[in-house]
């Protein structure tokens, strides 16, 4: 059986956590992807990922994470 790696991953999530997640990834080789409200955007999580995105303009940061098709769309 063929196992495929992930390329690429996408952290939900913000915080310290975000940031181990991030450290993990980068040490298996595999890139990440943060998504941020308006309200995180100078929070230290977001610069830890390869990539990062804001979404959900004029919502509330759970609002933002739960815009599954804001995020589908990256």
């Amino acid at each position: 059986m063929q196992i495929n790696k992930f390329k690429k991953i996408l952290v939900a999530n913000r915080g310290e956590i975000a940031i181990r997640i991030f450290r993990a990834c980068k040490e298996l080789g595999i890139r990440t992807v943060a998504i941020y409200s308006e309200q995180d955007k100078k929070s230290l999580f977001r610069t830890k990922a390869d990539e990062s995105y804001q979404i959900g303009q004029n919502k509330t940061p759970v609002e933002v994470y739960l815009s599954i098709d804001e995020i589908i769309k990256l």
